[in-house]
């Protein structure tokens, strides 16, 4: 077989839903990678596709004892990378943010803050739901233009919306040269439109609305797949429990 015909291991570790492929690159250097059964440490590792890759037992482990936490964005925080004058999401994972009325029996630990970062983006302007995780599984399920997942907002608007621009909403628009996915667009009182979308393109909802007309005065995101915003206040937190999932 040639060269070229060879797959980067993290790639199929990703492509089997065992990984993210950052994750997968930490456990390759832990030597918590085998394939056919043998341990590779060497990142960059590529393999033919009919070998069997796996993870051991102590990746496995850390996968299970990792944390995924919601929290309720405030306009104002950037989902990922700090900028200048602007907190990152990171910042409100504190003891004091955790929401009192989280039903998970997980306690917080400062070092669960390791390796915790945004699955998919929420922009500085907007509220609501956010999910952070060190699990490379949950990751990969919500990030990427294949996820199927659907999240779930609630936007109003300024400005007058033809019925016209309501079914271009729903489907016929693009952006950056790609038709959008059919989307699920309605009126949810005579402000306020509820949005349901199976992709994230950067600002996506803002840029929508400009195409028909309208300018968007406040976006908030109360659901990702079946787990809901509900009743976490704003600037707080909670665990993503054993028996949710999205």
């Amino acid at each position: 077989m040639a060269e070229q015909e060879r797959v980067r291991v993290s790639k199929i570790l990703s492509q089997l839903g065992l990984c993210s492929r950052r994750e997968a690159d930490a456990f390759i250097e832990r030597g918590w990678v085998l394939v056919d059964g043998e341990p590779v440490t060497e990142l960059g590792t590529r393999v033919f596709p009919h070998q069997k890759v796996t993870l051991t037992k102590s990746a496995q482990t850390r996968q299970d004892a990792s944390v995924t936490i919601l929290m309720h964005k405030p306009i104002g925080i950037v989902s990922g990378q700090p900028e200048p004058g602007y907190k990152p999401a990171l910042s409100l994972v504190t003891a004091e943010a955790h929401f009192k009325g989280d039903k998970s029996p997980q306690r917080f630990h400062p070092m669960q803050v390791k390796g915790l970062a945004p699955a998919g983006r929420l922009d500085i302007d907007s509220t609501g739901l956010l999910v952070l995780t060190q699990d490379g599984r949950v990751a990969k399920q919500l990030i990427g233009e294949n996820s199927p997942i659907e999240k779930e907002y609630l936007v109003r608007i300024v400005g007058t919306l033809t019925n016209e621009g309501l079914a271009k909403l729903n489907y016929g628009l693009s952006l950056d040269g790609q038709a959008l996915r059919r989307a699920q667009v309605s009126w949810l009182n005579k402000e306020q439109l509820r949005f349901i979308l199976r992709e994230g393109k950067k600002r996506q909802i803002r840029r929508m609305c400009e195409l028909v007309g309208v300018r968007v005065a406040g976006l908030k995101r109360v659901r990702i797949g079946k787990v809901m915003l509900g009743d976490l206040p704003l600037g707080q937190w909670r665990y993503l429990r054993s028996d949710e999932s999205f």
